[in-house]
């Protein structure tokens, strides 16, 4: 995402040490039960992997599964030009990944690829609010082309979050700013708009634990769960969860769940913290792309 270029600006640890970012795969039989995988090497993407770009880091992770296949999408920060671009990997098995390629980039910065299927097409929103604008791409050809299709929503908006949900499109974002600490919401009958701002808005001012988006926004049984990122003291600490009790045109009210937040630091590669997670419902469980950050001791 957008700020974790700038994250030594925003974090307690400014101007002390370089941080790394990767990505790891969890596994669990419920959402609130999730760990790192057994079956995974975490991370299962970092940096170095990244071969055809002198990546800094990789982060946002989103996966998609088609014809027996995983494909995952995540943002690659270009050291050279610093700019984020759209990487791909691949898994047959949603534990042991393997790097592609480069897939989108633009003169502007991407990330956040909050990557979904449409009946037959499928289609893509990153984060482009260095555009201007919420942008929706449409595979040309699945996985590896893609183009803008529409703009569905004017304004500079952090890590747009998109899911259907009784008969229409929802979709959270955050106001673009430092302070990560508001959260707006809107809907539509039709993918393409026309979008209209919720009357709430903002559903969420002044709290920067519980307002940015953090993942794919997932519906269950129990309902909706909204993930965000919480992002104090330091950028990118945990992922909180919050099931959505009133989702309507004119109204909206969530509650947070008893054990959340239920990601955060944890291992070497993630020791600093998680800020993001995409879980899929597999075999009866989940199974959930996360990415994590460590802060690098200098010696």
């Amino acid at each position: 995402m957008d700020s974790k270029a700038v994250v030594k600006e925003q974090a307690n640890f400014a101007d002390e040490e370089p941080v790394v970012w990767s990505i790891g795969i969890f596994s669990g039989p419920t959402l609130l039960d999730l760990k790192p995988a057994r079956e995974a090497s975490n991370p299962v993407i970092s940096p170095e992997d990244v071969s055809d770009a002198r990546a800094e880091f990789v982060a946002d992770p989103f996966m998609i599964e088609k014809d027996g296949v995983w494909w995952m999408f995540f943002e690659v920060l270009n050291s050279e030009t610093q700019k984020g671009e759209i990487g791909l990997a691949t898994s047959e098995n949603g534990f042991v990944w393997d790097y592609q390629s480069i897939v989108l980039a633009e003169p502007f910065h991407l990330s956040y690829p909050y990557v979904f299927a449409l009946d037959t097409d499928y289609y893509m929103i990153p984060e482009t609010l260095r555009r201007g604008a919420v942008s929706l791409y449409k595979a040309d050809v699945f996985p590896a082309k893609w183009s803008l299709a529409a703009t569905i929503i004017d304004g500079a908006w952090s890590d747009p979050s998109i899911f259907f949900y009784e008969s229409r499109w929802w979709l959270f974002a955050s106001p673009a700013s430092p302070k990560n600490d508001t959260l707006c919401l809107f809907y539509a009958e039709d993918i393409g708009g026309p979008w209209h701002a919720h009357p709430m808005n903002p559903i969420v001012e002044g709290n920067n634990q519980i307002a940015r988006p953090g993942g794919r926004v997932t519906v269950t049984e129990s309902g909706v769960i909204r993930f965000t990122q919480a992002c104090y003291p330091d950028y990118g600490m945990h992922v909180r969860a919050f099931r959505i009790i009133d989702l309507t045109t004119t109204a909206y009210s969530e509650e947070e769940l008893e054990r959340s937040p239920i990601l955060g630091p944890g291992e070497s590669w993630s020791r600093s913290g998680i800020h993001h997670i995409d879980p899929h419902r597999v075999d009866g469980g989940w199974l959930a792309c996360v990415d994590g950050w460590r802060v690098v001791k200098e010696v």
